[in-house]
């Protein structure tokens, strides 16, 4: 019986913090890492840090798939061919090493943000129901976008 006393005692420790999940933030009112700002140097590397900001949609608001990536590149200077998602944005980082070419890339990215902002916008128009949906990602999209000089501040 020994295991159903410590089953019950981990059930009443759970419903202890369930019913407490307001002092743990439940509310919303906690600051994330969105708010504060990240430090991409908690990251191990550049590419990581900058993968887990600008690639992740349910920080940047946007996804982009391997296609949109290439087609990043392409604008930016850069030609690749398809590869899964993480190793074609390692790859562009590794085309982005000056300062130049990493403001071509953000220059990019930002104008394909833009134009899925774009999107967004009008279908959260034409169908009202689905707004804060799509509010909540072009809140996010444009967040990254304002992000971007701080990367450009911080690795050159």
């Amino acid at each position: 019986m020994k295991n159903f006393d410590d089953l019950q005692e981990l059930r009443a420790e759970f419903d202890a913090m369930t019913n407490k999940a307001e002092e743990y933030c439940g509310d919303g009112s906690c600051p994330t890492d969105e708010e504060e700002g990240v430090d991409l140097r908690d990251y191990p590397s550049y590419t990581e840090a900058l993968y887990a900001r600008l690639i992740a949609p349910h920080v940047s608001g946007i996804y982009l798939s391997r296609w949109d990536i290439k087609d990043i590149a392409g604008v930016a200077g850069d030609s690749m061919s398809i590869h899964p998602r993480k190793r074609m944005f390692e790859m562009l980082m590794k085309f982005a090493v000056s300062q130049e070419r990493m403001q071509l890339v953000l220059d990019s990215l930002e104008e394909h943000m833009q134009e899925k902002i774009d999107i967004y916008k009008e279908i959260a128009e034409s169908f009202p129901h689905s707004a804060s949906i799509f509010e909540e990602k072009i809140e996010k999209a444009e967040r990254t976008i304002k992000f971007f000089p701080q990367i450009m501040k911080e690795y050159f």
